[in-house]
């Protein structure tokens, strides 16, 4: 699913083989597919992944791969609105890869709490989450889907079926852990809600 050709590793500029997801000279990922991928990168080293991902794009546009890593490489910079733009286009490639819904959803939040974001956003950001468990019902997403739903609706005191606490319910349930909590709201960059605290 993440096979890049002729892509040369953004860290130091080695060539590297179709398939690799590590660089064989520096270490470093070649193909961001989540955020933690980035933990060992400083800021000039993503704004340098950045670039190399946009020529890459220049040369193959349709290649979902380096989209969704360039879009990981904005969102870790904040950069939000380019960062929803490059999931987006590359959901119009690969519209079956679950990560590009959730994380076009929280790039679409923009770095503010649901309740600070308009409907039209929170609709988007709901239809983006739907489409991630529809297409893989991981634990991560219903999280997701219940932070909006308590944030945006429960604090608005808004009825809304199903509500946040079953959500949460559902992503406990299917397995949810501590360090899924603690990924989602180092993403959204927000301290964990008490009611979210495991």
């Amino acid at each position: 699913m993440y096979s890049v050709h002729d892509l040369k590793c953004p860290g130091c500029g080695a060539p590297q083989d179709p398939g690799n997801k590590t660089c064989v000279y520096c270490g470093r990922p070649i193909v961001i597919t989540s955020f933690g991928d980035m933990d060992s990168l400083t800021l000039p080293m993503l704004n340098k992944y950045a670039g190399s991902y946009r020529k890459a794009l220049e040369e193959d546009p349709e290649n979902a791969a380096v989209g969704m890593s360039l879009g990981m490489c904005y969102l870790k910079l904040r950069l939000y609105p380019k960062a929803a733009e490059a999931f987006e286009k590359a959901m119009s490639v690969e519209f079956d890869n679950a990560d590009l819904y959730f994380y076009a959803a929280i790039a679409l939040l923009g770095g503010r709490k649901p309740f600070l974001a308009p409907r039209r956003d929170i609709d988007k950001i709901e239809s983006y989450i739907n489409a991630a468990i529809s297409i893989e019902p991981k634990p991560i997403y219903y999280l997701l889907w219940a932070y909006v739903r308590y944030d945006y609706y429960f604090r608005k005191s808004f009825r809304v079926t199903p509500d946040y606490a079953e959500l949460l319910a559902t992503a406990r349930g299917s397995g949810l852990g501590s360090g899924d909590t603690d990924a989602l709201f180092s993403i959204l960059g927000t301290p964990v809600p008490e009611v979210f605290a495991v």
